[in-house]
């Protein structure tokens, strides 16, 4: 997958917060159909559904199933410089130093592991994505896709908005280190391997509600792969130098 690619769905942001600011759209209109959009901005549906999504937990849209008139979505608020605030975290994102970033999930998500393990969340949605995981014939960016969608599934699940919307806002960094990384491991079958069973193991604390488990596990999840990155890094720069 392209980096154009990556940043596709937050095009579809942009054009919706332009027309909002500019009362092309306001409360109670309908968004444009998904695939007529798609289509006007050159982008895939996937990432229109994304952008929805991102519009959702910030609760700028409400969305409904069908294909009757009620169906689709909805503008139901005005954002009060929330969306603004989102798009400028996306952009900051982009320069932030690695650590930052991996300590700033460590800390959000860690919350997020013990808030669900306390609640009586629904994970249907999270086991989907974990089964969608175990298809055999997922390619390395498809894992790291649905890998991305997992943990803000598990953000958005939590129900803090305001965890939600930071985790959505620093997708693009987050998704950028993460295939990076990936794409210097020597031994990705293994790699994927153990970060779907460390997954199920979140997932499964969480719904015996240990919370200390599932944050334990969060944590060592998250700085585990980092570390395993950054070894991979000064690997491959001893390597250079060495030539």
């Amino acid at each position: 997958m392209s980096d154009s690619a990556l940043r596709a769905w937050q095009v579809v942001l942009e054009r919706i917060e332009t027309d909002l600011r500019e009362g092309r759209l306001s409360p109670g209109e309908r968004l444009t159909p998904e695939r007529e959009l798609a289509a006007q901005l050159g982008v895939g549906r996937s990432s229109v559904r994304e952008a929805i999504r991102v519009l959702e937990v910030l609760g700028v849209v409400r969305t409904a199933t069908g294909s009757g008139p009620s169906s689709g979505a909805m503008i139901v608020t005005t954002p009060r410089g929330g969306l603004a605030a989102f798009l400028r975290l996306q952009v900051a994102a982009s320069g932030f130093p690695l650590g930052d970033v991996v300590r700033t999930r460590i800390v959000l998500e860690c919350d997020v592991a013990e808030t669900l393990a306390g609640a009586d969340a629904d994970l249907t949605e999270i086991r989907g994505i974990l089964d969608a995981m175990d298809a055999a014939a997922l390619d390395r960016d498809e894992f790291l896709a649905l890998d991305a969608r997992f943990h803000q599934a598990l953000a958005e699940a939590s129900g803090n908005a305001v965890i939600s919307a930071m985790m959505a806002g620093l997708r693009s960094s987050i998704e950028s280190y993460t295939r990076a990384g990936a794409a210097m491991l020597e031994d990705w079958d293994e790699t994927s391997r153990r970060l779907r069973a460390e997954h199920r193991g979140i997932v499964q604390a969480v719904a015996d509600g240990d919370a200390a488990a599932a944050r334990d596990r969060v944590h060592a999840h998250i700085a585990g792969y980092s570390a395993q990155v950054a070894d991979a890094l000064r690997r491959r720069g001893a390597g250079v130098d060495a030539a």
